[in-house]
């Protein structure tokens, strides 16, 4: 009986304890971020002029948002006490990235990973997350920042986070800004394909080629309508079909043009003497 009565004691202490933390883990829940809400947030800050916000590099030196500005700048934003999202975004982010560096050049653009945890994110910590991801770019950044600026850099990314039971919710988000340091475009999720990436970096590095005069501008523009994507390989390369179908055009058309003349030369009338 006394044992019985024990598990009921203890049965009855579990159940108190259940119910004592189900509201306060209904609460934490409640923190989480909307996703409707946080993509609509994400969105609106297209277009958006990013300030000249403060960071920390890996070796506690102060750098500025404006050292990046004159080519594009991939952002991604992270905690590092992340053991599932976070690790699995940085290194799909760091597969596109290699596929982009192939195809734009090595130093086409650069990216810089955020710790948004401004309790934990220190330096160090950022420096061994990149560390135990084997990243080793010299144009790539891992940073750290006060709450004021994570704060106001987030509202500029359109960037949602929020405390959750898993530490943080957020937006699994890539956030490409232009050389003039504008929102360009939004990558979500954490499987995306390179084109989701390279095709607005591409944009923003080749450009279509308008409004560029001279050979310079002739070669960015043939450079953005042959540099393609080959899904088999997923990576990027130079289609010379696009040359070869132009040959084969110009070389048809110059046959036409032949055939019309001589046609002309053997049927025109002749010319008569005065």
């Amino acid at each position: 009986m006394r044992s019985g009565g024990l598990r009921h004691k203890v049965v009855a202490a579990c159940l108190t304890a259940l119910l004592l933390i189900l509201p306060a883990a209904a609460t934490a829940l409640g923190a989480a971020i909307d996703e409707a809400q946080a993509y609509s947030k994400s969105q609106a800050a297209l277009g958006k002029q990013v300030g000249n916000h403060r960071f920390l590099d890996n070796d506690g030196a102060e750098l500025r948002l404006s050292r990046f500005r004159g080519k594009p700048l991939l952002v991604s934003m992270i905690f590092t006490s992340c053991y599932h999202i976070c690790p699995v975004i940085t290194r799909q982010l760091a597969g596109v990235v290699d596929v982009a560096r192939e195809a734009l050049g090595e130093d086409s653009f650069e990216v810089i990973t955020v710790g948004f945890d401004t309790q934990a994110d220190t330096p160090e910590r950022m420096r061994s997350f990149a560390r135990g991801r084997g990243i080793a770019d010299p144009r790539w950044h891992f940073l750290s920042a006060d709450e004021a600026t994570i704060g106001a850099f987030s509202e500029d990314l359109g960037f949602s986070f929020a405390p959750s039971p898993r530490g943080f919710d957020h937006l699994t988000q890539v956030t490409v800004i232009d050389a003039d340091g504008r929102v360009f475009q939004q990558v979500y999720g954490d499987a995306f394909t390179p084109p989701a990436l390279v095709e607005p970096l591409k944009e923003l590095v080749l450009g279509t080629g308008e409004g560029v005069a001279g050979f310079t501008g002739w070669v960015k523009g043939v450079r953005f309508l042959c540099t393609v994507y080959d899904p088999t390989s997923g990576r990027y390369s130079f289609d010379y079909s696009i040359f070869i179908a132009l040959i084969i055009g110009v070389l048809s058309l110059g046959g036409v043009a032949l055939f019309v003349i001589r046609a002309w030369r053997e049927h025109r009338p002749p010319t008569r003497s005065a």
